[in-house]
């Protein structure tokens, strides 16, 4: 299983990833304020700043103080990191 570092020792699985968005449309604050009234809203900002949402297939949303294109970098990464060890077997 693979796992997404989003900040101060918060990890998420990436199977279990849909979506990685900006936190700033009207879209974005919709979907955290329904995640916020079905319990399913972690925080994981440590009181920082908002700057992602990380949205899981099991209905839990994610907020993250790391930009949206840090994590997708993370992500890309990881992808990278799965071709090399596949190649290399």
């Amino acid at each position: 299983m693979k796992l997404l570092h989003i900040g101060f020792s918060n990890v998420v699985s990436l199977d279990k990833i849909v979506a990685i968005i900006s936190p700033d449309s009207a879209v974005a604050k919709r979907i955290r304020e329904v995640a916020r009234d079905k319990n399913s809203l972690i925080d994981c900002t440590m009181g920082r700043k908002l700057r992602s949402m990380i949205l899981t297939d099991s209905e839990f949303t994610f907020l993250s103080s790391l930009r949206t294109e840090a994590l997708l970098q993370r992500v890309d990464q990881s992808i990278e990191n799965d071709k090399d060890q596949l190649s290399h077997d």
